[in-house]
C-alpha cells in the first residue's frame, strides 16, 4: 500500500469523524435553545 493511498484513507476517516462531531455540536447547540435534553431521556 503506497503513501498516497493510506493518506487518502486517512483523510476519509477524518472527514467521517469530523462530520459526526459537526451534527452532534448542531444537535447540542439546537437543544441548548430550545431547552430539551440532548440525548433524549430524563436522567435527573
Amino acid at each position: 500500500m503506497s503513501i498516497h493511498t493510506k493518506r487518502i484513507i486517512i483523510l476519509v476517516a477524518i472527514a467521517a469523524v469530523a462530520f459526526v462531531l459537526g451534527r452532534l455540536a448542531v444537535r447540542a447547540v439546537m437543544n441548548l435553545l430550545l431547552g430539551g435534553t440532548l440525548f433524549g431521556g430524563n436522567f435527573l
